[in-house]
């Protein structure tokens, strides 16, 4: 397993690009926007794109995902179905930002407990709601990889200032859903640089050991 990193949007969200290496298989999570640049990064990386993986509806993290699936025939799976109404406002949303964007109907809807495949890799679905009440996270167990999107940054975490965010919700996501899963695993958030679980519990000021004893 690989991943790349290509930032996007004026927001510079961390679109990753994840590919298997045995089968050269890949798939770009949250591509917002600057289709160009994430075009030539995969070719850069000399993948095959399979499919699109959705962590939330949030303009910076799907606005252009629908326009990438349909000019290249690729699948959308995720987000989980609670952000539909996310992604049905991503024209509207995109006009107030002005940001081009397009709202789209994924392919599949993720559930907790789904799996999801790249290549040969297993990526485990788990249901992290809170920053927006869909949002999912991407876990590899045999890698202890995760993509968690909005939920969790190195030092912070996500907002829930949005409409249907719930701060507590996002909390317990965190510290009942993600730090179960090992210190030892090292995540990509949707801003920012890299960190680890183990990391953010001891130093995080919002979810870390010490802050919520």
């Amino acid at each position: 397993m690989k991943a790349a990193i290509l930032p996007v949007t004026p927001l510079q969200q961390n679109c990753s690009l994840i590919w298997c290496t045995q089968t050269n298989k890949a798939a770009l999570i949250d591509p917002g926007g600057d289709l160009d640049k994430l075009k030539a990064g995969v070719a850069k990386a000399g993948v095959e794109l399979e499919k699109i993986l959705i962590t939330h509806g949030h303009l910076d993290h799907c606005g252009q995902a629908g326009m990438l699936a349909q000019e290249l025939g690729l699948p959308i799976e995720g987000p989980h179905e609670a952000d539909r109404f996310w992604i049905a406002r991503l024209d509207e949303d995109g006009a107030r930002f002005q940001m081009e964007a397009a709202s789209f109907e994924p392919d599949r809807w993720l559930e907790d407990g789904d799996t999801v495949t790249v290549g040969n890799l297993t990526l485990e679905v788990i249901h992290c709601p809170g920053h927006t009440p869909g949002h999912v996270i991407f876990f590899n167990r045999d890698r202890k990889f995760a993509i968690v999107g909005d939920v969790l940054f190195q030092g912070s975490i996500g907002r829930t200032d949005f409409p249907m965010s719930d701060h507590q919700s996002l909390i317990d996501a965190i510290t009942k859903k993600l730090w179960p899963l090992g210190d030892d695993v090292t995540f990509i958030p949707g801003h920012g640089p890299t960190s680890t679980f183990g990391q953010e519990r001891r130093t995080n000021p919002f979810v870390g050991d010490a802050a919520l004893a």
